[in-house]
């Protein structure tokens, strides 16, 4: 499976790159929504792990966007947030995303939610 994992706080990205490529996914990164873009343009993933609390345009805003074009509005999108009350599961669901984690993530169980989505 390739996921991209969208998130700003490289300490938490080295760690969710190193628990899913430890677990035999393809993983891509990326730091923000402009990185983000461009890494579903290059190679489409199956699975998105985003961050809500991203610089310049927030997760919820990315994933409005990716749900209404018709190229990728087939993602899953995990959303992950340190932020339950700015970013609340409800809104989460309704944008579009698949799922919700609230920081910090179970580096565990993690591979095998993700798995669990995919069926």
């Amino acid at each position: 499976m390739n996921i991209l994992i969208v998130e700003d706080n490289p300490s938490h990205l080295k760690l969710a790159h190193l628990v899913l490529s430890s677990a035999g996914y393809d993983v891509n990164d990326a730091d923000g929504a402009a990185q983000a873009f461009e890494a579903i343009k290059a190679e489409k993933p199956q699975l998105i792990l985003l961050d809500l609390e991203l610089p310049g345009m927030n997760g919820l805003a990315l994933v409005r966007e990716l749900k209404s074009d018709p190229e990728t509005a087939d993602i899953q999108v995990v959303a992950v947030t340190s932020y339950p009350e700015r970013f609340p599961r409800s809104e989460a669901l309704a944008a579009g995303c698949v799922a919700y984690i609230a920081k910090p993530i179970n580096t565990r169980t993690l591979p095998s939610q993700l798995e669990a989505l995919m069926k």
